[in-house]
């Protein structure tokens, strides 16, 4: 535990979960796009959903997306702001029986016409958990360099990622893998202590089997 589990986020407020851990879901969101954003769906679940106007949840998630820190003074004024930049967004609902309280759901398109989907919810005292991308279980904080590798359920990805790694001095400090079935679609998860470079996630990018890659730098502002 470090003081900010204590004290909270620096933050333009009301709530760390509702208003700080919303607006690091849209800026993780944002980051994972890989490009500017220009349309998106946004759908909360539970006290997002219930409370979360009340607390200015819908303000904060626009904010991330647009890539605004916690404690942007211009946070209260997002919805003019987007609407300048041509940002286009809708807000719904959604039943996640299953899921965390405060969650949303964000499909986001960037302006190449890149897609993504999200689903993170926020833990408390501005932390998040990205639970979900494309729908497949990826469950990371966004604490770290994060590289996330969808690939065909076939020898020897694993290692030629791992390899990469060590060749490039990038330590792992977590690693997750989960396939749907034996010899189908597996995601590996990979948060790491240095960030990772660029030529590097090209590569891989590249290799027979590997269907997509995606990367999040928590210290990379799009």
């Amino acid at each position: 535990m470090n003081i900010f589990d204590i004290l909270g986020p620096v933050m333009v407020g009301p709530s760390s979960s509702h208003t700080a851990g919303a607006v690091r879901i849209g800026f993780v969101s944002r980051t994972l796009l890989g490009e500017k954003p220009v349309k998106a769906r946004i759908l909360l679940a539970g006290s997002f959903a219930d409370t979360g106007k009340g607390h200015g949840t819908d303000k904060a998630i626009i904010a991330g997306l647009l890539g605004m820190d916690t404690d942007d003074i211009n946070i209260p004024d997002v919805f003019d702001i987007a609407q300048k930049q041509n940002f286009k967004y809708e807000f719904g609902t959604i039943q996640l029986p299953q899921a965390h309280p405060n969650t949303a759901v964000i499909n986001l398109w960037g302006k190449s016409g890149k897609e993504l989907n999200i689903q993170a919810s926020s833990l408390g005292g501005g932390r998040i958990m990205v639970d979900k991308i494309d729908g497949i279980d990826v469950n990371f904080t966004g604490e770290y360099p994060t590289l996330i590798v969808h690939n065909q359920d076939q020898p020897g990805h694993v290692a030629e990622v791992t390899s990469m790694l060590s060749h490039k001095s990038v330590n792992i400090a977590n690693m997750q893998l989960n396939r749907d079935k034996k010899g189908g679609y597996a995601v590996m998860v990979l948060e790491t202590d240095q960030p990772i470079p660029s030529e590097a996630i090209s590569w891989l990018a590249h290799l027979e089997g590997i269907i997509k890659v995606t990367y999040y730098n928590p210290t990379e502002v799009k």
